[in-house]
């Protein structure tokens, strides 16, 4: 795991998983979150239900970029997936300083 723990550039998080080959990008919002705007390509799996996470993304080893509103629930988010033993997580920040187009 990298970037725990640490404020992230959503910004340039955002450009490293569109260059990251199989990346998948997870907002963990709550679902009236993400239905508000969400990042483009954005999946939605929220922090209270990422112990199931392993059933969406069963490659343990495929890059996974994960954001919130402000970086502590991706934060948290980050770190219960290492726990369930993914290896290329990376909390890249909140959708709050994001500064692209949202859907």
């Amino acid at each position: 795991m990298f970037g725990f723990g640490e404020r992230q550039d959503i910004n340039a998080g955002v450009e490293e998983y569109k260059k990251t080959d199989r990346a998948i990008l997870v907002d963990v919002r709550e679902a009236d979150e993400f239905a508000s705007g969400h990042i483009p390509g954005a999946v939605n799996h929220p922090l209270s239900q990422i112990a199931s996470i392993g059933d969406r993304i069963p490659d343990r080893d495929r890059p996974v970029f994960v954001y919130c509103l402000s970086g502590g629930r991706s934060g948290k988010a980050a770190g219960r997936m290492q726990k369930q033993g993914f290896k290329n997580v990376k909390n890249i920040g909140g959708i709050a300083d994001y500064r692209g187009p949202r859907e």
